[in-house]
């Protein structure tokens, strides 16, 4: 198949999954109760320390990873199990199946093993002969649909209780009505026979305990009880990155799983297997035989990655998804492989092909409400970008990007486009500030919201003018404009200079800045990004600033952390990206420190209501989201009114809006109903981006809501009256 074939597949399983209402229902009824649930379920528990000795305990577990697989092995061997450790897929499957084989087994029981789904595990059971049957009731529901897994933890979410109902009649060759308690109680009568009948059962694992060698799983039914206990042969599928030091470390992870995974305060089953224990056959009492099959299959090649190392220190909880903005959207068959989400991907590059993890990785959003959640600390979306950066280098940009960026990293090519856009637009605008409509193949940009025309004058014209009149004597600030507020925003622009002239300060605006590399690092082109990293430096550099201020967290965390990291390689520039990073700040941030009043004569906005959307990079990298609430309500004298899911992505998500405009607008629509509902008559926020996908949401449905920068607040509430 060819990439424009498996393009033209993914997009049309996009759509597919967008217009699936049961789906679409049943994860956004989810995602809304789960932020509360988890919040309740951890209510006594001290999250950032939990979360910290787990991150900190399976790190150390993966730096000493042999000895753990020796003490495991030996002391599992000690209580009569068989352990055996399978480097790849391959040798796992032959493992078992052959097993199955010599021991005659002809029914195999199944439980809780997305191992044995990463690596089809029951494909190859069945071709060796054998009837397998699923029992974990998702896992049992999901086999009958001829699906995979959704969900780590609840595999068949996307499904109605009609949709099982259909399921369950087929199988049953009966039919059965869509009650809830009624299915289950016919699931149980089904599955108990397939229990009893059962020569061998499969179990993966939660944890493996090397000081006890012990397997234990962390369950809400009890069939992964009666798995591991009726037949007489049970093996255990372990990924190796399961392996951990004691019993203090099982009881971290016990308290994190199900607060993390679904909400609840514990589940109802924690079950240790340690070692052999007797069973009946064929009514003699002997020992049950326990097979524990240790997995690589990638997991060292993740953990010796220094880049990937901290994927180590996921314990499977997904509670990355129950959070995740396009996983509410389009569910784990789209987003996803064998595992689903960011995680999923990042898991995927390792333990399966490489390519498998291609298309789903493009639809994290990079906003980080999964880093927050994650009990084990993983940066989910930045080892997203390391992954697309591999696979651009590896595989080349596509042509229509590769094209683009060497007009980005061009910067007097790309500003003097800019420039004649804002000349030929006018049959587009109308002379208007928006974009209302764009022919042919672009109209899905426009469908849902408006984009923002090009400034007749960019700002960069209006700050030459006006920084003649700079005397030297104050405290000097190099202003990064960034594209938005330079070609599309200069009001923005405008608004900064003037509240930091009233905090005495005087603005310059370094000419020979260019994009701050954020697009270029989404899609993994880290030579541009180093090129464009270089151009900022040298600008920044100019004048000798006391501080260099961005109106736009994204451009901020490129100038404080992006530019640092990328010329890492150049020690000169590297020396040179340090000290210009030590100087950024945020406009709000820098304001608040600096201290601004209010004209005496009145305060224009005094009373009026607004509510605020924070941007994620503002609210997770910058940790900034409540020093422009105090500047906006203490200063400009507006009253708050804070909406729901106040810190959830708009969609815009850089370069997203362009590739995936069909899930943006459904995530966009969610923030639009959320700002309508606070009966607020203005939203603030404080980036660029943010301001185009909202307020060209708004534009297109006519709302009379305004959209305005927290700069625009402060420089209108600053004027006498």
């Amino acid at each position: 198949m060819s990439n424009q074939e498996k393009n033209q597949d993914f997009k049309a399983s996009i759509q597919k999954a967008l217009q699936d209402q049961v789906m679409r229902g049943a994860l956004s009824r989810f995602a809304d109760a789960y932020p509360t649930a988890r919040k309740n379920a951890y209510q006594g528990v001290d999250i950032e320390a939990l979360r910290g000795e787990i991150a900190c305990s399976k790190a150390k577990n993966g730096d000493d990873l042999d000895q753990l697989i020796k003490m495991f092995t030996e002391n599992a061997t000690k209580r009569g199990a068989k352990v055996y450790f399978a480097k790849t897929a391959d040798d796992a499957n032959r493992y078992i199946a052959n097993l199955a084989v010599d021991r005659g087994v002809k029914r195999i029981v199944k439980s809780k093993s997305m191992a044995s789904e990463e690596i089809h595990l029951n494909d190859h059971l069945k071709k060796a002969g054998m009837i397998v049957n699923e029992t974990d009731l998702g896992e049992w529901i999901i086999q009958l649909a001829g699906q995979k897994p959704s969900h780590m933890v609840m595999p068949a979410i996307h499904l109605s209780k009609e949709q099982v109902a259909g399921y369950f009649s087929k199988e049953m060759k009966s039919d059965i009505p869509p009650d809830i308690p009624l299915m289950v109680q016919k699931a149980r009568v089904e599955l108990r026979t397939k229990f009893i009948e059962a020569d061998m059962g499969i179990s993966g694992a939660n944890m493996a305990v090397a000081e006890t060698g012990s397997i234990a799983t962390v369950t809400n039914e009890g069939n992964a009880r009666l798995t591991t206990t009726l037949p007489r042969i049970h093996v255990a599928l372990v990924g190796i990155e399961k392996i951990i030091r004691n019993m203090q470390e099982a009881a971290n992870i016990i308290k994190a799983l199900p607060k993390s995974a679904t909400g609840q305060l514990i589940t109802s089953y924690v079950t240790f297997v340690t070692g052999v224990t007797p069973t009946e056959v064929d009514g003699q009492v002997q020992d049950k035989e326990l097979h524990i099959v240790l997995m690589d299959n990638g997991r060292s090649d993740m953990l010796k990655d220094p880049e990937f190392k901290q994927a180590w220190q996921c314990i499977r909880c997904a509670s990355c998804l129950n959070v995740c903005p396009a996983y509410q959207m389009v569910g784990g068959h789209v987003y996803g492989h064998i595992y689903a989400g960011g995680i999923g991907a990042i898991l995927t590059f390792f333990f399966n092909d490489p390519e498998d993890a291609e298309k789903p990785q493009n639809l994290c959003l990079g906003c980080g409400r999964c880093t927050e959640v994650c009990p084990g600390k993983i940066p989910i979306p930045d080892l997203i970008l390391k992954m697309r950066r591999r696979m651009a280098e590896k595989n080349g940009l596509k042509m229509i990007p590769k094209a683009i960026f060497s007009v980005v990293a061009n910067r007097k090519l790309m500003h003097s486009l800019l420039r004649v856009a804002s000349i030929g637009q006018f049959p587009l605008t109308g002379g208007k500030p928006y974009i209302r409509h764009l022919p042919f193949f672009f109209s899905e940009l426009t469908k849902e919201r408006s984009l923002p025309a090009v400034a007749p004058q960019p700002f960069r014209d209006f700050a030459k003018e006006h920084e003649k009149k700079n005397t030297g004597k104050k405290k000097r600030v190099n202003f990064y404009g960034g594209c938005l507020i330079d070609f599309c925003y200069p009001h923005i622009g405008k608004a900064v200079y003037e509240v930091l002239e009233h905090a005495g300060c005087e603005v310059y605006f370094p000419w020979e800045q260019a994009c701050c590399g954020a697009p270029a690092k989404y899609m993994g082109d880290g030579e541009t990004q180093i090129r464009l990293a270089k151009q900022n430096v040298a600008a920044m550099e100019e004048g000798n600033p006391d501080y260099i201020v961005s109106a736009c967290p994204t451009c901020t965390v490129a100038l404080l952390e992006d530019i640092v990291d990328v010329l890492k390689e150049e020690p000169q520039w590297h020396e040179r990206a340090k000290k210009v990073a030590a100087k950024v700040r945020d406009f709000s941030d820098l304001v608040a420190e600096l201290g601004v009043k209010t004209g005496k004569k009145s305060k224009p906005l005094a009373r009026k209501k607004f509510t605020y959307h924070d941007s994620c990079h503002y609210r997770r990298h910058l940790h900034l989201s409540d020093v422009p609430r105090k500047l906006l309500t203490e200063v400009a004298g507006m009253d708050l009114i804070e909406m729901k899911d106040c810190d959830q992505c708009c969609g815009m998500a850089g370069s997203y809006l362009v590739k995936f405009p069909e899930i943006s607008a459904p995530i966009l629509q969610k923030k639009l109903d959320n700002i309508t509902a606070t009966g607020a008559e203005m939203v603030c926020v404080d980036c660029p981006g943010c301001v185009m996908q909202i307020a060209g949401g708004l534009d297109k449905k006519r709302s009379s809501v305004q959209v305005k920068h927290t700069a625009e607040i402060l420089a209108e509430s600053l004027r006498k009256g």
